[in-house]
């Protein structure tokens, strides 16, 4: 689903003209996106979490020629789902 499917869906659901629907979207991308930049973690109950992790520096290959290079250590978002959503899948 690309965002503008999304942004018709959320128009349908909540009676909203698709204008509107799609500032709620950027509304909340923008929160969910300063939460996780101010706290490290943001957890929507029964949906599941976001969270920023930090991955370790690792020794890396290049495909091509096969040599060895360093990757540095960098932040992650990761997603752990909730109860719900996971039930809602099965």
């Amino acid at each position: 689903m690309t965002k503008a499917e999304l942004v018709v869906k959320i128009a349908e659901k909540a009676n909203l003209t698709k204008a509107n629907a799609e500032r709620a979207l950027n509304a909340f991308l923008e929160t969910v996106e300063s939460t996780l930049v101010s706290e490290g973690k943001l957890t929507l109950t029964g949906f599941g979490t976001f969270m920023v992790e930090l991955r370790k520096a690792r020794v890396g290959r290049n495909p091509r020629t096969g040599l060895e290079l360093k990757i540095p250590e960098t932040k992650v978002v990761k997603f752990r789902p909730g109860k719900i959503l996971k039930d809602a899948v099965k």
